[in-house]
């Protein structure tokens, strides 16, 4: 039986690197190492996280922001391709955005992209490379990455928890709580100049 999905509260910031919290985070064993290489598609009229990993088109949707600004975000939606109108009516619900003239039943990922999203002056492309070392810390996933927005090089530092308490005595633990709070969306609308 599969585990039920719980929402998670999350804090996370963007830089050039963070020399003193990576350090303190350093400190602790590191669970697991992640690569990968994502498509997000942003939208101007949404903020909601839409990205393409391991073949599966995958919606994160933004639930709640809490008085200590964290963030909770919830798995909507995780389709494979090719991709049904039915499911592509909703990724265009989270986007936000005017439905395009669907002219197939069903879009494998390439049409998907050259003939949904490239064409829609709404859309924007992002290729993105993670490189993610993972620790836990209090029972929070913390996380440091090395990121890459369209070849443009980030460093993130993420804590998530179910418990926002949790997530935020790890972020002032680990001495972050005056770094800004910003979602992965956020820094690639900045980096791309679509902010």
């Amino acid at each position: 039986m599969a585990k039920p999905i719980v929402a998670r509260w999350e804090w996370r910031t963007f830089g050039a690197g963070f020399d003193e919290p990576e350090a303190r985070i350093r400190k602790f064993e590191q669970g697991n190492f992640k690569e990968s290489g994502e498509v997000y598609v942003l939208s101007r009229n949404s903020d909601e996280n839409v990205k393409v990993r391991d073949d599966l088109l995958d919606i994160k949707s933004l639930q709640e922001v809490n008085a200590d600004g964290l963030e909770q975000w919830f798995p909507v939606l995780k389709a494979g391709f090719p991709i049904s109108v039915e499911d592509l009516k909703k990724v265009f619900g989270y986007f936000k955005a005017p439905e395009p003239i669907f002219g197939r039943k069903e879009y494998t990922f390439d049409q998907f992209l050259n003939e949904i999203v490239r064409p829609n002056q709404n859309l924007r492309l992002v290729q993105v490379k993670k490189k993610r070392y993972i620790y836990v810390i209090n029972g929070a996933v913390t996380e440091i990455a090395e990121t890459e927005f369209d070849g443009v090089a980030l460093r993130t530092i993420c804590v998530e928890h179910e418990d926002p308490e949790v997530v935020m005595k790890t972020v002032r633990e680990l001495g972050m709580e005056d770094l800004p709070n910003i979602n992965y969306i956020q820094a690639m609308k900045k980096t791309v100049g679509m902010a």
